[in-house]
Parts: C-alpha cells; sequence; structure tokens
C-alpha cells in the first residue's frame, strides 16, 4: 500500500496481538515498545488480544511492564474467553497452563488440574490450552472424559507459535489431539472464535457490529488475526515479524488493509509517519 486506507485516521483502538507482534518469548521486537507508547499518546487505546492461554493474567501484565509497556487491565486471554464457555458451579478438567486455572476459577467453576492420574468421577467440560507437560497419559484422560459426555472446549486452535528460534508447537497442537482420540469436535474459544470477539467487545465497550469504524487488529496470522478482524468486522494490519515470514503469501480472500514489517510500521502508518509500501 501506499497510502493509509480511508477511514484509518478514525481508528480510536489498536487491537494487538502479542507473540510475533509485540516479541518473540518476552524479547521485544525491535521498534514495538516506542510504536506502543507513541499510539498511546496519540489519544488511542490498545488492547492486547492473544491466543496464549498459559500464563496468568498477571504474568502477562508483568512481562509487558518489564519491557516498558504498563498493561494491567489490557489484556485478554483465550482463557478468559474460554472461561465464559462454562457455568459456575461446573466441574471443569482442565488439560493447559495456569492462566486456564485461573480463568476457570474467576468464573466460579470447579478447576481440576489433568496430571494424567484417573480422576474420581464426572466432569461437565474439559477445556484444553497450551502446556508444556502434556503427554499420552494426559491425552487419555482428557479423551475419555469427552467420550463420557463433557464437553471439549479449546482455547485456541494455533498449531504452533513463534519464538526467536523458530516455531513451537501450539494450543491447537494439543486440542487436535484430544479432539482426534476422542472423536468431538471442540468448541473454541479465541481468536477467530466468537466468544472472543464477545469478550473483547465487550471491554471495548461496542458491539462487535460496530467495531468497524474505530477499530484496527494488529497480527502475525491472517488465520486467526485476520480471521479475527473479518468477524470483528475492523480492519486488519498484518505484520511479517512472527509467524508469517515476508515472503508468504496471503490467501486472496482475505481483507488486509495494511501489510507491513512490523508494528513500529503500523504505528508510522496510523501516525502519518511512514510509507506502508513493502
Amino acid at each position: 500500500m501506499d497510502d493509509v486506507d480511508d477511514g484509518m485516521d478514525g481508528i480510536e483502538t489498536v487491537l494487538c496481538d502479542l507473540d510475533g507482534v509485540v516479541w518473540l518469548a518476552h524479547q521485544p521486537i525491535a521498534g514495538a515498545v516506542d510504536a506502543i507508547a507513541s499510539l498511546r499518546a496519540s489519544g488511542r487505546r490498545l488492547l492486547f488480544v492473544t491466543n496464549n492461554s498459559f500464563a496468568l493474567v498477571a504474568e502477562h501484565e508483568s512481562a509487558l511492564a518489564d519491557i516498558g509497556v504498563p498493561a494491567v487491565g489490557d489484556v485478554v486471554s483465550s482463557s478468559m474467553a474460554a472461561a465464559f464457555l462454562v457455568a459456575p458451579g461446573e466441574r471443569v478438567l482442565v488439560t493447559g497452563g495456569p492462566g486456564v486455572v485461573e480463568a476457570v476459577e474467576d468464573r466460579g467453576a470447579l478447576a481440576v488440574q489433568n496430571t494424567g492420574a484417573p480422576i474420581d468421577g464426572p466432569v461437565d467440560a474439559v477445556v484444553v490450552g497450551l502446556h508444556r507437560d502434556f503427554d499420552y497419559h494426559r491425552l487419555a484422560v482428557a479423551a475419555d472424559s469427552v467420550r463420557r459426555g463433557a464437553r471439549l472446549v479449546g482455547t485456541n486452535t494455533d498449531s504452533t507459535y513463534p519464538t526467536p528460534s523458530g516455531l513451537l508447537p501450539g494450543g491447537g497442537a494439543i486440542l487436535a489431539a484430544v479432539a482426534s482420540a476422542s472423536g468431538v469436535i471442540p468448541i473454541v474459544a479465541g481468536k477467530p472464535e466468537q466468544p472472543m470477539a464477545d469478550l473483547v467487545a465487550s471491554l471495548v465497550g461496542a458491539a462487535p457490529e460496530t467495531m468497524a469504524d474505530h477499530a484496527l487488529m494488529v497480527g502475525d496470522r491472517p488465520e486467526t488475526d485476520g480471521l479475527f478482524a473479518r468477524r470483528l468486522g475492523c480492519r486488519f494490519a498484518l505484520v511479517r515479524s512472527g509467524a508469517t515470514d515476508a515472503n508468504a503469501p496471503i490467501d486472496g480472500s482475505l481483507r488486509v488493509d495494511l501489510d507491513v514489517a512490523d508494528l513500529a510500521a503500523v504505528a508510522g502508518c496510523l501516525l502519518g509517519g511512514a510509507d506502508t509500501e513493502e
């Protein structure tokens, strides 16, 4: 693109992915911290919308603070969206990290951690997210619970996530294993699905269908961030600093309003100080 698309100067809220946009394994991407500060100084609100379900909310906020980005109250994770797919008082088998346990308990449900050992009694739902202790025994317990009638809820379907040394398996890979072993199609909460859209819209204070006028989603994955922008009806900025490399082709059916190197380039476009041409 040669310039900012019509209406981009009306963007009031920037929905910003974390992994591959702000940082790689908590190492800030060049220019990202200054870009966030500049966007906030312009009066725009930033929400960090991440499919990372592993970390506690306070850990997300602390990690952002460590790189110079205050973020208390500004982080929205897929574990938070997944928790709204269970009801208060339900018994939930968590096949995921501490962020999922936190969200389920905040919802008022009982979180039963999947350790791979047999569990006592049935559960109402199995919530699956990224965790680094997943093994055959945890898979067996999760799949058995689903086959016995528990709902299968996934925090997200991201098969990988970016790090400075390359891509690692993501929560979607674990969810795919449980879905395959149980024979049940999961309900998915995170980007690009409706539960996350509803949660973000409620925090912004707008109905999802009104987001087009004032919101921009910035992400490194067209298949999640781009489709999430489509679901919200808002604009999409693709950055090539994470899972999508500089030469990767993009599905022509997906609207991409900005296709730039990184978050610093997005900020330059919105603030009128950068050429957006690749």
